[in-house]
Parts: C-alpha cells; sequence; structure tokens
C-alpha cells in the first residue's frame, strides 16, 4: 500500500517536462509580444525571445510536423506530446522565405540542440515587424501546466524556458 503512495509520488516528479529555448537571446513574456495572435494566447501559452543571433534550434526531442512555405514558422511534437510552434520574428510571412534557411523538414526525428533553420537576423530586423521570436505550446489543454521558467537571458538548447506538467 505504502509502495504505491510512494510510487505515485515519485512518478509524478518525473510528469514535469522542460522545453528548452530554441534561440538565444532576451525572454520576453507572452503578453509583452506586441502582436495580439499571440500575446492573448490565441495560438497556446508560452514564452517569446528576442533573438542576439540567427539560429533556431530543437526546445526537445520529437519530430518536425510542418515546416511553413514561408520558413518563417515549424512545428514539432516533442516526445512528452507537446506540440511546440517556433514562430521566428513577427508579421515574417510576408517576407515570402527570404532571409530563413530551413535545416529540416516535416518527418524528420530530432533531438534537443539539433539545427532547424538559420536566419538573417539583421535583415528580419530590418524587414520584419519584430524580431521577437513566441515559442508556443499549441496543445496546453494536453497538459496540467505550462509554465514560463526562463532567466531574462537563455542560450539555445541550454536553458529551460516552459515547463509542462502532465494531466
Amino acid at each position: 500500500m505504502f509502495k504505491k503512495w510512494f510510487g505515485k509520488n515519485k512518478s509524478a516528479g518525473n510528469d514535469n517536462f522542460q522545453v528548452f529555448a530554441p534561440l538565444t537571446g532576451e525572454t520576453v513574456p507572452l503578453e509583452k509580444v506586441p502582436d495580439p495572435v499571440f500575446s492573448q494566447k490565441m495560438m497556446g501559452e508560452g514564452v517569446a525571445i528576442r533573438p542576439s543571433e540567427g539560429k533556431v534550434v530543437s526546445p526537445a526531442d520529437g519530430e518536425i510536423l510542418q515546416v511553413f512555405p514561408t520558413k518563417h514558422a515549424l512545428g514539432i511534437k516533442a516526445e512528452n506530446g507537446a506540440e511546440i510552434l517556433i514562430h521566428i520574428g513577427l508579421e515574417t510571412v510576408a517576407l515570402k522565405g527570404t532571409g530563413f534557411t530551413v535545416h529540416v523538414e516535416a518527418g524528420n526525428k530530432v533531438k534537443k540542440g539539433d539545427l532547424l533553420v538559420t536566419f538573417d537576423l539583421d535583415y528580419i530586423a530590418k524587414e520584419a515587424k519584430s524580431t521577437i521570436t513566441p515559442v508556443i505550446i499549441t496543445n496546453p489543454q494536453d497538459f496540467r501546466s505550462v509554465a514560463p521558467v526562463a532567466p531574462e537571458r537563455v542560450e539555445a538548447g541550454k536553458d529551460a524556458v516552459l515547463e509542462l506538467a502532465k494531466k
């Protein structure tokens, strides 16, 4: 009987899952992203990063679900079931792929830290509304909680930005 209880408590701690920074830069609360689709959490829960370099890495082990044709965004399904959208910059769809180089395609298996996209940060800063990059859990209803845990500055693939608790 006690073993069952203690086993449950022990495994409850293992139900937490961290999403790591896909970019190096400064974190921005989602509510402060200058785009209501993200700031009002219409796409889901998450955090945003103002990048200091033009490189996106996988925030978790998983599979690439989708790479947008305009190369400005991609979706990953993490091994724990979290669906993660990385949207590079704001209003970057209008750039029609210019300034972005994608290194993966839908169906690719990825590990945390694998290179996904490189982009010309200076070009994006000049041509798009913002370089702020939302990192969104698009299926937050599948988790008990999705909480930002990021420090002010994060390094791609090394610092956790979100912690998810399974239901």
